[in-house]
């Protein structure tokens, strides 16, 4: 009883940035690696390319650098194959781990002839612009491949711009600190000369039940062709993962 209070009088007296400190430190650090789609759901299709293995490619790749390089930091995967898992289970993953971030990685797109360049990263929010509805609509989707959808989620649609009035209403207690860690992600991309698309808010239900800082990543665009040929190499991949890599690491380094 007598540490449960202090537990409660340190969470009313610490800032939430403080507070997150301290709690990781005493339990160690978690990281969950994400990667978007998977299975049956192949996410954007390039022209030989398909989104999901580009996001498996990359986490597995993320995850590797911080295994050999951050001893001190315990990596959890939603999925290490290609397997199709459901939106609410990816964040119930990190849940159940109790982890410190949530990081989920995916490829972008474009209808049409339209062509876009760069990585750009997300936060949960109400998003403020026709593009980034576009993004979590696409992103969402995937839920209708799932059974009972709509019983399991709500009434959620999707597709319709409605639904997604609740999140203009969420706070969320990990803000900051996914900005923060959002910001660090696209420094890095900078530095690895990536056009940098820079950091938004949208409704995306897999960041909806985290309990953690937590952010989406898109990492480029698949249906433009030099696009989708960086995101297939292996150099692209091996960019774009050491970026990741370094902003989780300058990430974890402002919170102890």
């Amino acid at each position: 009883m007598k540490k449960i209070i202090i537990l409660l009088i340190l969470s009313l007296a610490l800032p939430t940035s403080s507070w997150v400190a301290w709690a990781q430190a005493s339990k160690g650090f978690t990281l969950v690696l994400d990667a978007g789609h998977g299975g049956k759901d192949p996410g954007a299709l390039g022209k030989t390319g398909k989104e999901k293995n580009i996001n498996l490619a990359v986490a597995l790749a993320v995850g590797k650098l911080v295994e050999q390089n951050m001893k001190d930091v315990k990596v959890v995967y939603t999925r290490k194959t290609d397997i199709f898992v459901e939106l609410n289970e990816r964040a119930d993953i990190a849940n159940r781990a109790k982890a410190d971030l949530f990081v989920s990685i995916h490829t972008n797109a474009l209808p049409g002839k339209a062509q876009g360049r760069g990585s750009e990263t997300y936060t949960l929010g109400m998003h403020r612009a026709a593009d980034n509805l576009a993004v979590a609509k696409r992103e969402n989707a995937a839920i209708m491949l799932e059974k009972d959808y709509e019983n399991r989620y709500e009434g959620f649609d999707p597709k319709s711009a409605e639904s997604y009035i609740i999140f203009e209403f969420m706070q969320d207690t990990y803000m900051e600190q996914s900005v923060k860690l959002a910001n660090h992600i696209q420094k890095q991309f900078r530095n690895a000369g990536r056009p940098d698309k820079g950091v938004h808010q949208a409704g995306f239900l897999v960041l909806r039940n985290t309990s953690m800082p937590s952010c989406l990543i898109e990492l480029g665009y698949i249906t433009t062709p030099s696009e989708e040929a960086y995101l297939t190499s292996q150099k692209g991949v091996n960019e774009l993962a050491q970026s990741i890599y370094q902003a989780i690491k300058n990430y974890k380094a402002t919170i102890k």
